[in-house]
């Protein structure tokens, strides 16, 4: 006699309900390809604020600026620039606060579901992170199989 129950469904039709329906995108590392906005007034920064502003403005996430984008960077450099006169921790949260959005971060890219695509130059131990794909898990990464013989 069977058990109770409804009949369990054939394997071969089985599939994942809860798929990210939000396609996310692979950032070239080399940042933007085109022309990406000076900084206006770039002249009455502080060489601090202009290397920062430059930092963003080549990262692989400038590649992705809409104009609004940029309008927020131009008035966040302000911010860095009044921190870099008179540090507050008050400047520091917004700074970060609006950093976040644009993608400051590694967790920041990931839930912009943001990858920074391998540059093609990049040595082959030290590789750029994909975010967007299944990375391998710690163990296989770590534990390597190795014969019983020693080297010699």
């Amino acid at each position: 006699m069977g058990g109770t129950g409804p009949i369990p469904k054939d394997p071969s039709q089985r599939r994942r309900r809860n798929a990210d329906p939000t396609a996310g995108a692979v950032l070239p590392a080399a940042g933007p390809d085109g022309p990406t906005p000076v900084l206006p007034g770039g002249h009455d920064y502080d060489s601090r604020t202009l290397a920062w502003y430059e930092t963003w403005r080549s990262s692989p996430q400038a590649a992705m600026f809409l104009a609004t984008d940029w309008q927020r960077l131009h008035m966040v450099a302000q911010l860095v620039e009044q921190y870099w006169t008179e540090p507050k921790k008050e400047l520091l949260s917004e700074i970060r606060l609006n950093e976040a959005a644009l993608g400051g971060t590694a967790a920041d890219r990931m839930r912009l579901r943001w990858s920074v695509a391998e540059a093609d130059d990049a040595p082959a131990g030290r590789r750029t992170p994909s975010f967007g794909k299944a990375a391998a898990s710690r163990r296989g990464r770590v534990l390597r199989v190795v014969d019983g013989q020693a080297e010699g």
